[in-house]
């Protein structure tokens, strides 16, 4: 699901060169967003998501990231991992994502073990004032960790504001 997203995403902005992040003079971000967790399969809920991200590179175009995810089923996982945004032009930004976290069900879907692996694709639009609105959709499974490996894909709406428009840099 997440490879036919991305092969969509890129039929969508055919013949703009792709441009990897070390050309791109982004800040670091808060990342708030809300979704559709589980809207593949029978435990719905609402995910609500606030996330750091850095604007420090690995390798010059790697960047960590870090968040905190709970649903209105009152299930809770904390996250952190690596992304890297690829730029068609100057306002679309594909970002895919990779993050390893501790998760914990509450009443929600089991997902089989404490450990946790997101995948995630993210496609945006980035502003003038380098804030961006983005849909993302993510894949959250313990990998075969534990027997028991439903996994989730949750849909996620997103609105990254640089941090230094929050701290008044």
């Amino acid at each position: 699901m997440v490879a036919g997203m991305a092969a969509l995403a890129l039929a969508g902005v055919a013949g703009t060169a792709p441009v990897m992040a070390e050309d791109r003079d982004d800040p670091d971000f808060v990342s708030v967003g809300a979704g559709w967790y589980d809207f593949n399969d029978d435990t719905d809920a609402v995910d609500f998501r606030v996330e750091y991200r850095s604007d420090w590179k690995l390798l010059g175009f790697v960047k960590p990231w870090a968040g905190l995810e709970a649903t209105s089923d009152k299930a809770g996982y904390a996250v952190a991992g690596l992304l890297v945004d690829i730029y068609f032009g100057r306002r679309i930004v594909l970002t895919p994502s990779f993050g390893v976290g501790a998760y914990h069900d509450g009443d929600g879907k089991d997902l089989g073990d404490v450990v946790e692996f997101r995948s995630q694709l993210e496609l945006g639009y980035r502003f003038d004032d380098r804030s961006r609105v983005s849909l993302a959709v993510s894949h959250i499974s313990n990998a075969g960790l534990d027997d028991v490996n439903p996994g989730t894909e949750i849909a996620t709406i997103y609105y990254h504001i640089p941090l230094r428009a929050i701290v008044g840099e």
